[in-house]
């Protein structure tokens, strides 16, 4: 049985990242829907946003993806330095 990897996020740090996200993402967007400005300068700032949106995803993945990826490596490392110090016994006399 494989040990999860220990998540120092809190469940209050991630409501706290969700409800942040939510708010200045609503800010935004009403910032953009109330612009006294004609609708195609709107839809111009409104595809940005949802850009800038998607941009910080796929980021956030990326960098979680390599995070996971050096974790694992890691892990493979250890279990075959603990198999190699398992397996070595000083004491052992090698035949001639």
């Amino acid at each position: 049985m494989t040990a999860k990897p220990h998540s120092p996020t809190t469940n209050a740090f991630y409501a706290q990242a969700v409800i942040s996200f939510v708010v200045s993402l609503a800010a935004v967007g009403l910032g953009v829907a109330y612009l006294p400005v004609d609708g195609w300068v709107r839809a111009f700032l409104a595809l940005g946003l949802l850009f800038t949106v998607t941009s910080a995803f796929t980021l956030a993945k990326c960098v979680r993806d390599r995070q996971e990826e050096t974790y694992v490596v890691s892990r493979v490392d250890q279990a075959r330095l603990e198999k190699l110090l398992a397996e070595h016994d000083p004491y052992r006399v090698e035949a001639v």
